[in-house]
């Protein structure tokens, strides 16, 4: 045993010490500001693809180049640029509505950042709840073990996101369907031509091409296919 017992130094004297967390409903500092800000650019691209009108865009442009018979043109780059301001012409209401329901009112203090959430997530729910078929609401809710709710602002989020973006992949591909049927006669009819004058070498997409843009420019393929998809949205 040790002759004396060790004596820790004693205690801060005085009252105890407390740490003031702030005001929940106060202003946000520059800092968690753009903390925020940070995080809302790497989920951009996600939330972009998921939960607004790019998909449905960017697809049926892909498809219209294919049923026109074009490998890379337009390329790429323009599809997707084309897709993205389309798509900020369309969630342009409701960047609107959740700008006034949930970040003004945060950046003010007025909310605490779950309430500036959910109201904030309130207007994009409500544009994909208006444009997600009931079958998907069904197959989601199916897969994932749940019941499917009476009302369906009641849909849960990891629900209804996936579901809207298999509605937004039917209706593309339902739009992508009516693009290639004139083209396709115009196929058909240019490969008929062929065999019958004998021309077998001869590509029949090399011939049809022509034929094919031809018909595009005449209708004003690109401004109908642009109102079809914007009408699409203003239901």
């Amino acid at each position: 045993m040790l002759p004396f017992e060790p004596v820790g130094p004693d205690g801060p004297q005085g009252p105890g010490i407390s740490i003031d967390l702030g005001d929940p409903t106060a202003a946000p500092s520059t800092s968690v500001t753009f903390l925020l800000l940070l995080t809302l650019l790497s989920l951009l691209p996600a939330i972009l693809l998921s939960c607004t009108a790019f998909t449905k865009i960017v697809v049926v442009l892909g498809l219209t180049r294919n049923a026109l018979g074009l490998q890379q043109i337009p390329p790429n780059q323009v599809l997707a640029g084309l897709a993205l301001f389309l798509s900020i012409f369309v969630m342009a209401p409701v960047l609107s509505q959740i700008n006034d329901a949930g970040l003004q009112p945060y950046l003010a203090g007025d909310l605490a950042p779950q309430e500036a959430w959910d109201a904030g997530l309130e207007p994009l729910r409500s544009f994909m709840l208006a444009h997600t078929g009931e079958s998907e609401l069904q197959l989601l809710s199916d897969v994932s073990g749940r019941e499917i709710p009476e009302s369906r602002t009641e849909v849960a989020t990891t629900i209804l996101i996936p579901a809207f973006m298999l509605s937004e992949l039917k209706q593309a591909f339902i739009i992508g369907f009516v693009i290639f049927v004139p083209f396709l006669v115009i196929d058909i009819v240019v490969s008929g031509a062929l065999m019958a004058l004998g021309m077998m070498m001869m590509p029949p997409v090399m011939v049809s091409l022509p034929f094919k843009l031809l018909l595009f420019v005449l209708v004003d393929g690109w401004s109908l296919i642009i109102t079809s998809v914007m009408t699409s949205y203003s239901g």
